[in-house]
C-alpha cells in the first residue's frame, strides 16, 4: 500500500504527503476550496501566468517546512515526530481562511475579521472534526508553544510562506530577478536561544531575499494596474452591498447573496456558525458569475464597474508621493457626475484614493539574526554591508489615485 501521496509542482518537482492527519487536511473540503482561488487575485490582468492558487501557495510551503525541519534535525535539533507533524499541519493551513481574490472580502463584504482570524476559526473547527489531532498545530499557530522557532517557520520575516510565495509568485510571473535561493535559506537555517537564526554564510541569499521582496511588491503585488483592477471590483462589490441594503434584488450565489444581505463582523462570525458555512463554499467563481450576470443590471454604476472588470477597463491611476488633494477627488467627482449622468454621490464609486506602502525589511517584526562562528548573533543591518539600520527603517509609501477612464 502507498505510504504518500505524491503531487507532482512545477516549482518545486515532486512533493511527498505522507497518509494521516497531514493528507486528511490536503484531502479536507475547506482546503481544496483553495483551488479555486488564486493566489494574486488580479494580478493576471499585468501578468497573464499568474494563474496559481492558494492551494499549489499552501502546498508548496508545507513542502518547504519539511526540508526546515530536516535540516534543523540534521543540526542536532531534537523535534518530536508530533512536533514535526504539527508545524507541517498548521502551514498547511495558514491561508485556509482566504476569501475570493485573496483580501477583496476584508475591504467589503465583512468587517473586522481578516483571513488570518478565520484561518483560526477554520482550524478549531476542523479539530472538531478531527478529534483533536490539530491542537498541537493550532497551538503552535498562536505562537502558545514553548518552542517558539517553530511558530517562526510559519510566520516571521524569514517563514516558509514568504519563502514559497516569493519563489513561486516570481515563476508565475515570469518575474526572473526575483528568484530567491530558497534551498540555499534553509540549509543555512539554525536555532540559538529558542529563536531561529542564519548562518552567516546564509547572509548573501538573505540579502537577495529582501531585495527580491521589495522588488515583487512594487512590480507584482502593489503594481499599479493590479491595485486598480482590484479596486474596481471592489467598488462594484460596494455598491451591490448599498444596493442589497435598499432592498433590490441581485444575482448572487447563496453564499454570496448571505454577504450581499448581512452585515458581518468578528461578533456575527464568533456567534453565527452559519457565517463560516457560507464563507466555506465562496471561491472566485462566485465573484465572477455574479459580475458577468451584473454587466446588465439596470443599475448604471453596478453595471459599468461590472463591464470594467469583465471587459478589462482598469481604473486610470495616477500615482504620487503625496495625499490627493481634496480639490482634486471633488473635481473629477463633478466630471465623472456629468459625464455618466449620476449624482456625485453615486459618483464616489467611479474612484478610489489608496496609500500602500511596504518596507523592505520592518524593524517591528521579529528580526533576522545572523549567527557568526564566534557564536554570536547580529541583527542582518548591523552584519550586512548592504543593509544598513537607515535603509531598512525607511518607509515607502505612494498614494494611488484610481478612476474611471
Amino acid at each position: 500500500m502507498q505510504s504518500a501521496k505524491i503531487i507532482n509542482d512545477p516549482v518545486f518537482g515532486f512533493i511527498r504527503v505522507p497518509r494521516g492527519l497531514l493528507l486528511d487536511i490536503v484531502r479536507h473540503p475547506a482546503f481544496y476550496r483553495l483551488s479555486r482561488i488564486k493566489q494574486l487575485g488580479g494580478a493576471n490582468i499585468v501578468y497573464p501566468g499568474a494563474q496559481h492558487t492558494r492551494f499549489q501557495h499552501s502546498l508548496g510551503a508545507f513542502h518547504l517546512m519539511g526540508k526546515a525541519i530536516l535540516s534543523l534535525q540534521q543540526k542536532g535539533h531534537f523535534i518530536f515526530d508530533s512536533e514535526a507533524e504539527a508545524v507541517q499541519a498548521a502551514i498547511l493551513l495558514h491561508d485556509i481562511g482566504h476569501g475570493p481574490f485573496s483580501h477583496v472580502l476584508e475591504h467589503t463584504l465583512i468587517s473586522g475579521v481578516s483571513h488570518e482570524d478565520i484561518s483560526l476559526m477554520v482550524m478549531e473547527q476542523m479539530n472538531e472534526e478531527f478529534r483533536g489531532q490539530l491542537s498541537l498545530a493550532i497551538k503552535i499557530f498562536k505562537d502558545e508553544y514553548p518552542k517558539r522557532f517553530l511558530h517562526q517557520l510559519i510566520s516571521s520575516q524569514l517563514d516558509m510562506d514568504r519563502l514559497d510565495y516569493l519563489k513561486r509568485d516570481a515563476f508565475f510571473t515570469g518575474v526572473n530577478e526575483a528568484n530567491i535561493g530558497s534551498s540555499r535559506i534553509i540549509d543555512m537555517l539554525d536555532v540559538a536561544d529558542d529563536q531561529l537564526v542564519v548562518d552567516k554564510k546564509g547572509i548573501y541569499s538573505i540579502e537577495n531575499y529582501l531585495v527580491s521582496r521589495r522588488l515583487m511588491y512594487w512590480q507584482v503585488y502593489l503594481h499599479k494596474t493590479s491595485v486598480a483592477a482590484e479596486h474596481v471590483m471592489i467598488n462594484a462589490l460596494l455598491r451591490a452591498k448599498q444596493l442589497a441594503r435598499q432592498g433590490l434584488e441581485l444575482f448572487a450565489s447563496p453564499a454570496l447573496h448571505f454577504f450581499l444581505y448581512n452585515d458581518i463582523d468578528r461578533q456575527a462570525f464568533l456567534h453565527q456558525p452559519e457565517c463560516l458555512q457560507h464563507y466555506l463554499t465562496l471561491d472566485d467563481n462566485d465573484i465572477w458569475s455574479a459580475m458577468k450576470v451584473w454587466c446588465s443590471h439596470p443599475d448604471p454604476i453596478l453595471s459599468l464597474l461590472s463591464r470594467d472588470f469583465i471587459n478589462r477597463n482598469i481604473f486610470k491611476v495616477e500615482m504620487s508621493d503625496q495625499p490627493v488633494s481634496e480639490d482634486s477627488k471633488q473635481e473629477k467627482l463633478k466630471e465623472l457626475a456629468q459625464r455618466h449622468h449620476i449624482s456625485q454621490d453615486d459618483a464616489r464609486y467611479l474612484i478610489s484614493c489608496i496609500e500602500v506602502g511596504k518596507d523592505m525589511y520592518s524593524l517591528d517584526d521579529d528580526q533576522i539574526e545572523i549567527r557568526f562562528n564566534d557564536g554570536t548573533t547580529h541583527n542582518i543591518t548591523e552584519a550586512s554591508d548592504m543593509l544598513s539600520t537607515s535603509l531598512a527603517a525607511k518607509k515607502v509609501r505612494k498614494h494611488y489615485f484610481c478612476y474611471q477612464r
